[in-house]
């Protein structure tokens, strides 16, 4: 495992960049979640059923985001593992 991934209660969080976007994803037991912001790292925060899925809300703060991608995924925020690199995303 890579400082790019975390794993806790049952959930793995990937961090990884494209050309136009930084992603955080997690998938556990019950499904995925992704949340996006623009690569430079101001924009908004996306949040998606999957990486590549339809936006389904956007967000100021990471934590607004988390809240919703842990409501994908049917558990609580604090049980999300988020990777040192991603710790910054949100506005």
């Amino acid at each position: 495992m890579s400082e790019r991934e975390a794993t806790a209660n049952g959930i793995t969080g990937r961090y990884y960049e494209t050309d136009a976007e930084r992603v955080l994803e997690f998938v556990g037991e019950r499904g995925t979640a992704a949340v996006a912001q623009n690569i430079e790292g101001y924009a908004m925060l996306k949040v998606r059923p999957t990486p590549d899925g339809d936006e389904l809300e956007r967000y100021y703060g990471f934590d607004m985001a988390l809240d919703h991608a842990a409501e994908l995924l049917g558990v609580s925020p604090s049980d999300l593992p988020v990777p040192d690199p991603a710790a910054d995303m949100g506005m």
